[in-house]
């Protein structure tokens, strides 16, 4: 009896590497996974980032619409920054955006804007219809829609 209890063997050399090697496999299964979790949250970053820019140019784009003092015309595509200055910061990302206007009515216009950036040329794209209103004329002396603006 008192032999069973002041057993002291321990752990075997093969029993040590076993343990080792199931580590080590689980180790480098989540060394492997690294990488895609670093591309998984770029991705997330970029997509956020340009639904921000989408958003932001929709809503210019649709109060220069509703105010029937404005002729508006879709410009070119351009180059915009997320930082907003003139050069690249660190860690700034330099978007294309796109609009397309197109009339669909009487004083009723669909705008889409596209957004690509470096590395994806499809980008996200949103639509909404604006029509005029006239509680956001503006100057109030206009009449005749005389401020044109290109956007």
């Amino acid at each position: 009896m008192f032999n069973l209890i002041c057993n002291k063997k321990g752990l075997s050399m093969i029993e040590v590497l076993i343990a080792l090697f199931l580590t080590m496999i689980g180790v480098m299964a989540l060394i492997s996974m690294q990488q895609q979790g670093w591309l998984l949250s770029a991705r997330s970053d970029y997509l956020g980032r340009a639904a921000g820019v989408l958003h932001e140019e929709l809503e210019t784009i649709e109060s220069l619409i509703m105010n029937p003092c404005n002729v508006v015309t879709a410009g070119p595509a351009r180059n915009i920054r997320v930082s907003g200055m003139g050069a690249a910061q660190s860690g700034d990302v330099t978007f294309t955006v796109t609009p397309t206007i197109t009339s669909i009515g009487t004083n009723v216009w669909r705008v889409t804007v596209r957004v690509t950036w470096t590395g994806n040329n499809t980008g996200i794209r949103e639509s909404i219809i604006v029509t005029r209103q006239e509680p956001f004329r503006f100057p109030s002396g206009c009449t005749d829609g005389s401020v044109a603006i290109t956007y």
